[in-house]
Order: C-alpha cells, then sequence, then structure tokens
C-alpha cells in the first residue's frame, strides 16, 4: 500500500520495526474479536509484524511525529464492489481522534483507489466504542445479528456467542457527507 498521511497520522504496510507497538496492542485484546490474534512475548511480535507486512490488507497506523504505531486498520475484499472493515488500537490512544481520522482516511483509499461501492463492519454488541466510531464515520446500523459468532469459551468450555451488528456505508452517502 501507499503511504497515507493525514494531519497526525502515517498510514502504511506494516513492517518488523512495528512489533513493539503491535505488543502493546495485542498482548491485552479488549475486544473478543481479537482474542485470538494474543501475543504475549517480543518474538510472537516480530512474527505478527511478519505476517501482516506481507499482507497489504492490514494498514498500520502511526504517529507522524514519532512514528510510534498506535493501532491497526484492516480491509477484505468482497466481489463485485465490496469491503469488509475494522481497527483495531492500543487503549492508551484513545479519546484523541485517531481512529476517526485514520478510518477517514481509509475510507477516502477504498472509495477513491479501489473503487469500492459499499463498506460494511461488525460490531460486537458490547464494543461501544467502535459503534460509536461507526456513527461518526456516517456508517448506518443495517441490523443486529443474534449469537452471530463465538470468539471466547465460557468457564465450562462453552462457546459464549456474540450478537453482532453491521454497520455500512455506500460511496454515495460518504460523497453526500463530503460536500
Amino acid at each position: 500500500m501507499e503511504k497515507i498521511i493525514t494531519d497526525r497520522l502515517v498510514l502504511r504496510s506494516f513492517s518488523l520495526a512495528d512489533a513493539k507497538g503491535l505488543l502493546g496492542y495485542l498482548s491485552n485484546p479488549r475486544v473478543n474479536c481479537f482474542r485470538g490474534e494474543k501475543i504475549t512475548t517480543h518474538e510472537e511480535a516480530i512474527s505478527e509484524a511478519k505476517k501482516k507486512s506481507e499482507d497489504d490488507s492490514h494498514i498500520a497506523v502511526l504517529l507522524n511525529d514519532d512514528e510510534n504505531l498506535i493501532g491497526e486498520l484492516f480491509y477484505f475484499y468482497e466481489e463485485p464492489d465490496t469491503y469488509s472493515i475494522g481497527w483495531n488500537f492500543n487503549e492508551q490512544y484513545e479519546g484523541r481522534g485517531y481512529a476517526g481520522e485514520s478510518a477517514k482516511a481509509l475510507f477516502q483509499y477504498l472509495f477513491n483507489e479501489k473503487r469500492a461501492r459499499r463498506l460494511y463492519a461488525y460490531v460486537e454488541d458490547d464494543n461501544y466504542r467502535s459503534q460509536k466510531l461507526c456513527e461518526k464515520l456516517g456508517m448506518r446500523k443495517e441490523g443486529c445479528f443474534l449469537e452471530f459468532i463465538s470468539f471466547i469459551k465460557d468457564e465450562n468450555g462453552i462457546p459464549k456467542y456474540e450478537n453482532t451488528f453491521q454497520y455500512a456505508l455506500l460511496k454515495k452517502e460518504w460523497e453526500k457527507q463530503q460536500i
């Protein structure tokens, strides 16, 4: 991916130098959907950074003044012109608008460079921060999938199914917001 620079951030492909930052937020995933990516050692962080560096669908988000990794964006293509999108940020950087600023840049990239017609995101019903971000970005809540998917198990080993909202945004809706 070509580097994208916003007022305060740099969005670029991952590199091995991002291992420390990855460990910062993947050592303690706060949202169940990221539990499978949990890492606990610097070696695991290097391996994860290498894996993400080979996949253009994962985008590193860094502060532009010190090149410090604060989170990531990701997108997955679905035929013919739809993308599933998401994000994961270090909680130390919450409340400063970085997720919104980087997501707006991603939306611009997907709509203009990748010719997306539609973007959508799945958000667990207890992930209030991501729900609020989707709404700030102008995404519509299209529905709630009851007991949609399981990322964790309870104390008895039984899968705990998540109620999951789907948010979406069409390119024409995005363009109207930009006026």
